[in-house]
């Protein structure tokens, strides 16, 4: 890529090629080892004398920015970012944005690896059958199915009525491929469906403690989120707010208490959406994941009145990498879902969307899905085995919620147990574990039980049991007695 010379400033024309390129290389945008454009060519493009960037050039090597290489060239030189400051740059003031938008926290945030891993929310990167999948890519570039010119904002057609056939074999909810959109992510869907039903101050209730990108999503278009309690049934129907434009729940395994919405509560919500002529999103995260229990009816199976928005996405089964997700919307709102995916970014990538529907089609997802389950099982079963019984090392001070599906568990703390120190110490013993408070945006996480939520998705079987004996350690030198 061609670096761009600026000839803005005081100075004659060799003062001003200087300057450009010693801030090009002082601010990182010019690497040592780059080459530089031959003086001929340069001059050219600026308009100059192939003497006026001779000479810049000789300056510039011989205050040791650049190197010249008999018969290869000019290029920076190696270490020269480090010589001397950077051009100043605007760092407060300016533009500010909106209130919303206003000192927004990591919603994930960022840590170095740690050597016992209890992330939640990610799938095992290495189970992922990328030789299939690069030739499956690999096949649709061959094919050149690439369109000329834009593609439908819904998604690749193949992949739409995949995603039908297999939310309707898998989870029982009746779609064509009329009804589905295909979005980057289920982030991306939550974003498509607050775009086209919520105006700014509208209620949107959602689970407390509950899921935060969700949250975060809702408010980003100037929504108001209010919390409802969770109980063992899930959402409590009778504390949602009468004045509430939608409801975003987690019914299958909830998130992430994991428990699931019981069939009683979920035709409560349903009547209600109805009397109070409010949306439902269902979140139906990790349902692929089920290690016990018959799975429940989805509320979309149970809606007849086309509110509910069911929501699902590949990045737990697959890659959290491949951007790919899924809404399946009813009719009314089928034209303003699929506009707002095109005033959003067009559409997704044409190729990787066929290269899926062919996975699926092919059976290879089904047959990927029953192969990690396994895996997950045993990991599963050795986690809970700490947390129960006598021999569980964690018994003494958590309490499994009990879970039948997904990739994560919650224990609560017993009484007596600090858990924000627990997690504090825990990370400097190579354990990384959640604290189920920062799932809570009321009262600043406070205001329910807490305790420690703990995926099994990103660390080996083998490292489980010897992670909860390191974090009983842990336990044992926070807690009193």
């Amino acid at each position: 890529m061609e670096f761009h010379v600026s000839l803005d400033g005081r100075g004659d024309l060799v003062a001003r090629i200087y300057r450009s390129l010693r801030d090009g290389v002082r601010d990182g945008r010019l690497r040592p080892g780059d080459r530089l454009p031959p003086t001929r060519e340069l001059a050219r493009t600026l308009d100059v004398s192939r003497g006026t960037v001779a000479t810049a050039y000789e300056r510039l090597t011989a205050e040791g920015f650049l190197v010249g290489r008999v018969g290869a060239g000019t290029y920076v030189a190696s270490g020269a970012t480090a010589m001397g400051a950077p051009p100043v740059r605007v760092t407060a003031g300016g533009l500010r944005p909106r209130r919303e938008w206003a000192d927004v926290p990591a919603v994930w945030p960022a840590g170095a690896p740690v050597r016992y891993d209890f992330k939640i929310g990610t799938p095992d990167a290495r189970l992922f059958p990328y030789d299939t999948w690069r030739r499956l890519v690999a096949a649709e570039w061959r094919r050149g199915r690439e369109p000329s010119g834009y593609a439908d904002p819904a998604g690749h057609p193949d992949l739409r009525a995949a995603v039908a056939r297999y939310v309707g074999y898998a989870r029982s909810v009746l779609a064509g491929a009329d009804d589905v959109v295909v979005t980057g992510g289920a982030q991306q869907a939550l974003d498509l469906v607050a775009r086209v039903l919520l105006a700014p101050g509208d209620v949107v209730a959602v689970e407390e403690p509950g899921y935060p990108p969700a949250r975060a999503a809702f408010a980003a278009h100037g929504a108001r989120v209010v919390g409802v309690p969770v109980d063992g049934d899930g959402l409590v129907i009778s504390r949602l707010p009468a004045t509430a434009r939608l409801v975003y729940v987690t019914p299958s395994h909830q998130f992430p208490l994991g428990v699931a919405m019981s069939l009683r509560r979920r035709l409560e919500l349903l009547a209600w959406a109805d009397a109070h002529d409010a949306a439902v999103v269902e979140d139906d995260y990790d349902s692929e994941y089920r290690f016990a229990d018959r799975p429940l009816e989805p509320l979309h199976g149970l809606d007849a009145g086309g509110r509910v928005v069911y929501v699902g996405t590949f990045s737990k089964t697959l890659l959290p990498g491949l951007r790919l997700g899924f809404a399946v919307v009813p009719p009314s709102l089928r034209g303003a879902v699929r506009e707002a995916r095109r005033v959003a970014d067009g559409h997704g990538p044409v190729a990787t969307e066929a290269a899926l529907a062919r996975f699926m089609d092919e059976g290879l997802l089904a047959r990927h899905i029953r192969r990690t389950a396994k895996v997950y099982a045993q990991r599963r079963s050795l986690l809970l085995a700490g947390l129960a019984g006598p021999a569980g090392v964690l018994a003494p001070y958590l309490e499994a919620v009990p879970s039948a599906a997904g990739l994560h568990v919650c224990a609560l703390a017993r009484p007596g147990v600090d858990v924000v120190a627990v997690v504090e110490r825990a990370r400097a013993a190579g354990v990384r574990v959640a604290a189920l408070g920062q799932y809570r945006a009321e009262a600043g996480g406070q205001g329910g039980p807490d305790g420690l939520v703990l995926g099994y998705g990103a660390i080996d079987a083998a490292d489980v049991p010897a992670g909860l004996h390191r974090l009983a350690a842990v336990f044992r030198a926070v807690t009193p007695g």
